[in-house]
């Protein structure tokens, strides 16, 4: 019979290509690993990767695995997780994929709360970009994705999570901080640093600009990152100005370091989802989560606020 941790040490090599990895994410070693994998193929009578230097790549059989491993330990969590829940415990673990600052941001909190209540479910946060947290959402990789653009597809199933603020930051000894308001033509004159293009900050502000008439080709961009982090970490430094997410911004506002400016007639939202994929059936835990958020979206959203204010 097939051992299900087995699976689970073929899944993370599957995701990460990389037996040291995997090992390194499941706490286990490099040759536990490989004595484990060598079990499975033999178990199996086939072949599951091939070694190149580092890296695995998955071979023909390894790849028609993939899909029904992970079908079978979703079964197998459901199981377990049901027969807790005749007991009345909500428990069991789940993973939630994120591809925004704000998200990164909220996460942690959110989770908290929700695990306060229900103190025996786990819950890892996996950050990537925008196009992976739909594809594994898709793939049964992760359980619930975070989001800032909504995705078309009839299996996908939205609710709105947070309105986020997209703000224009500077360095703190900067000219623009004794006044703290521009006109969007001065945006031109300046070094800008920006996201990568499939971010979603980048997304909304260019969408404002264009409803200036500015176009991304006019900016003088000086540097483009691909975290809000590192950004902002390059504004303090002086190497340009930036817009970025509030909450990803709070830190360097409250310590002083950076300073926002507002631009006229430019006020930068965009809405933060949570999502679900309709064709897998929800455990006990996640439904719970989901439900969770459902009612309380209004604090969260009032959370945030609150926790930005603090910081300054």
């Amino acid at each position: 019979m097939l051992n299900l941790d087995a699976l689970k040490v073929f899944l993370a090599i599957a995701e990460h290509g990389n037996f040291s990895e995997a090992g390194r994410r499941l706490h286990l070693s490099q040759p536990a690993v490989s004595q484990i994998i060598q079990g499975l193929e033999r178990h199996l009578g086939t072949q599951l990767f091939v070694r190149q230097g580092r890296t695995a790549q998955l071979t023909e059989s390894g790849q028609m695995l993939v899909s029904m491993a992970r079908e079978l330990l979703t079964s197998a969590q459901r199981v377990e997780q049901t027969m807790f829940s005749l007991q009345g415990e909500v428990m069991g673990e789940m993973t939630i994929g994120c591809s925004t600052a704000s998200g990164k941001y909220l996460l942690p909190g959110m989770i908290a709360r929700f695990r306060r209540e229900y103190p025996q479910v786990r819950i890892n946060v996996l950050v990537t970009s925008r196009e992976s947290v739909i594809n594994k959402l898709l793939g049964g990789e992760v359980s619930l994705g975070v989001s800032s653009k909504v995705i078309e597809h009839y299996d996908l199933e939205y609710q709105d999570l947070f309105k986020d603020d997209v703000i224009l930051i500077a360095p703190a000894d900067h000219r623009w901080a004794q006044y703290r308001k521009i006109y969007p033509d001065d945006l031109l004159d300046e070094p800008m640093i920006l996201r990568e293009e499939a971010a979603g900050t980048r997304e909304v502000l260019m969408e404002g600009l264009l409803k200036c008439d500015i176009s991304s080709d006019m900016l003088n961009v000086s540097m483009v990152l691909g975290n809000a982090e590192a950004i902002e970490m390059a504004v303090e430094e002086g190497l340009g100005i930036a817009f970025i997410s509030r909450l990803a911004a709070a830190r360097g506002l409250a310590l002083g370091r950076i300073v926002e400016v507002s631009v006229e007639g430019m006020n930068l939202t965009r809405n933060i989802y949570l999502a679900r994929n309709r064709r897998q059936s929800f455990t006990r835990a996640q439904a719970k989560f989901w439900e969770f958020v459902v009612g309380t979206k209004d604090k969260i959203q009032n959370t945030g606020r609150a926790e930005i204010e603090l910081e300054k």
